[in-house]
């Protein structure tokens, strides 16, 4: 019968370096994308410059400014997409509830325009 203990049959688990902090991403693809299609307030444009600070930043090893930069780029580059986004399904609304309004507007004012004086008529005859 074996009686050893059976974590001293396996070796330790080998445990390499501790991670390095995590390498920011510098969203530079989605702010090229907020500066070509949907520049709302020119803040895709902005986006892109903190993108390309980011980016410079984290090629020359400075973690922390990369990781700052980058936050600014997200934050940017996420109020560019939501104001492009938003803006023209609030102006969509607006238009479709004009419409409807107006048309209620022009199907009660026709009984207005169309009513005839019924005493002109008794006149002629």
């Amino acid at each position: 019968m074996d009686t050893s203990d059976p974590r001293e049959e396996r070796p330790p688990p080998k445990r390499g370096p501790p991670p390095a902090a995590a390498v920011p991403r510098d969203h530079l693809v989605w702010a090229i994308f907020n500066t070509l299609y949907m520049n709302f307030c020119c803040l895709g444009f902005v986006a892109l410059a903190f993108a390309v600070k980011a980016r410079d930043r984290k090629v020359s090893g400075d973690v922390e400014a990369a990781r700052h930069f980058s936050s600014k780029a997200r934050c940017y580059n996420a109020l560019a997409t939501a104001g492009s986004v938003v803006l023209p399904l609030l102006l969509g609304a607006l238009i479709v509830t004009g419409v409807i309004h107006l048309s209620k507007l022009a199907q009660e004012s026709v009984g207005f325009f169309t009513y005839q004086f019924s005493g002109s008529d008794d006149e002629d005859q």
